[in-house]
């Protein structure tokens, strides 16, 4: 615990205003972001950099519709692979460019994954390669209205 709350205290407000920018674009210039933190660039660099020294930042990337290139949609499949079939699921799933995202998980499923299809039969013939090696229970996504986004970083302190 005592690791977190040190960790907690140091970002002060100037590195949240760094990420809450860097959250909202991750594209933004050296000379915005410094100004939406309030510093001069150079300072902004250094924090920044410091920032993915002690890996807060673990990347720049981009925001993708999956809509926008032909998935329209989305569905969250709970796993639970049959006895011994654990690190084979695990597999598939990596394998499977259609899960764009996964967590392995405590409790009755093991996994819990966001794939993106084009059909209902597409999302069927990678439920039934998955199948063979696992119970599955999958909901269609309708909506999302929490994105991605930061932890409550004001209210950590």
């Amino acid at each position: 615990m005592a690791v977190y709350a040190n960790f907690e205290a140091a970002l002060d407000d100037a590195d949240q205003s760094i990420l809450d920018a860097l959250a909202k674009n991750a594209r933004i210039s050296l000379k915005e972001l410094a100004q939406a933190a309030r510093l001069s660039s150079p300072s902004a660099a250094e924090r920044l950099r410091r920032l993915e020294d002690r890996g807060v930042i673990a990347a720049f990337t981009i925001d993708i519709d999956p809509a926008a290139l032909g998935f329209p949609l989305q569905a969250i499949v709970r796993v639970k692979p049959l006895p011994g079939q654990l690190h084979v699921v695990e597999r598939i799933i990596q394998e499977t460019p259609e899960f764009v995202e996964c967590d392995k998980v405590t409790g009755d499923d093991c996994f819990i994954a966001r794939l993106v299809v084009r059909s209902m039969a597409q999302l069927d013939t990678i439920l039934d390669k998955v199948a063979e090696k696992a119970e599955t229970s999958t909901s269609m996504v309708k909506a999302s209205p929490v994105k991605r986004r930061l932890p409550p970083l004001a209210q950590a302190r």
